[in-house]
Formats: C-alpha cells, sequence, structure tokens
C-alpha cells in the first residue's frame, strides 16, 4: 500500500482529469483512508424544472465519491470502475451547497463495496444544517494499469 499522501496525490490528480465535475463546479475536499467528500456548490445551472439539483448531478457526485473512497484502498497500478450503483433519492436536494461523503463499506481484491452519502447544506460549510437527500451504493471493479486509463 501506499502513504495516505502518495493516495490523497493520485486522487487529487485523477480527479483535476475529470471535466465533469470542473462543469459541475464540484470540489475534492478531503481524502482519508477509506473515505472521501467531495462539496458541490448549488447554482441555478443545475436545477432541474421544479428548482431543485437534477438527480443526475447528485448522481454523479455520489459515485465519484463512492469510486474514490473506493480507491483509496487500491495500491499504485490498480485503479477502481464502477460496475454498478444504485440510488435512492430521499428528499429534494436544495440549499447553498451539497456534500457527497463516500466510504468504503468492503474493499477486496476485485470488487469493492462502497456508498455515498449526499447531504444538503442550507448554509454552505455548516453541518449542523445537513439534511440526507440521497444514498448511493456502489460496486467497483478493480482494474490494472492498461493503455494509461488507470491514473
Amino acid at each position: 500500500m501506499t502513504s495516505l499522501a502518495a493516495t490523497a496525490a493520485r486522487i487529487e490528480a485523477s480527479f483535476a482529469k475529470q471535466a465533469l465535475m470542473t462543469t459541475l463546479g464540484a470540489t475534492l475536499e478531503s481524502v482519508e483512508p477509506g473515505r472521501v467528500v467531495i462539496v458541490l456548490p448549488v447554482v441555478p445551472a443545475l436545477f432541474q424544472q421544479h428548482g431543485f439539483v437534477h438527480a443526475g448531478a447528485v448522481a454523479t457526485i455520489a459515485d465519484s465519491a463512492a469510486g474514490y473512497a473506493a480507491l483509496t484502498r487500491m495500491p499504485e497500478g490498480r485503479g477502481v470502475l464502477t460496475a454498478e450503483f444504485k440510488i435512492n433519492l430521499l428528499a429534494p436536494a436544495a440549499g447553498a451547497r451539497l456534500v457527497a461523503i463516500g466510504t468504503v463499506v468492503k474493499a477486496g481484491r476485485t470488487l469493492t463495496l462502497s456508498q455515498a452519502e449526499v447531504f444538503a447544506e442550507a448554509i454552505a460549510g455548516d453541518a449542523g444544517s445537513r439534511k440526507l437527500c440521497a444514498l448511493l451504493t456502489a460496486t467497483l471493479m478493480a482494474i490494472e494499469d492498461r493503455a494509461g486509463i488507470v491514473d
């Protein structure tokens, strides 16, 4: 296993390559062993017709948080790809920002099970104002370095 600093740097570099995260305005807030936090400021460009953040944006940050959490458990030269995920949308995603917290449930050599909770914060940075708006579970497949697809 690599050091936490090396793993965090690897994940930060990979995250920076995700054009969709840049387009959405999402940022990587923290990386710990088995845990990653992604933050998405809520802006009107993300709204669906009722004025809530679109489920696609919610699912995108949840999938990335779960995937990067899984990547913290992979050795150098191995990556992960989402094989499947299920998301439950529990409440409208509305507020100042969304916080996706990805955690590893069980890491394996081939498959890893991760989850992500997505919280809507009424006031940015106020964990006390958080409301759980989505829960995602994901199965991720470990991949070896092939033609540059592993970051």
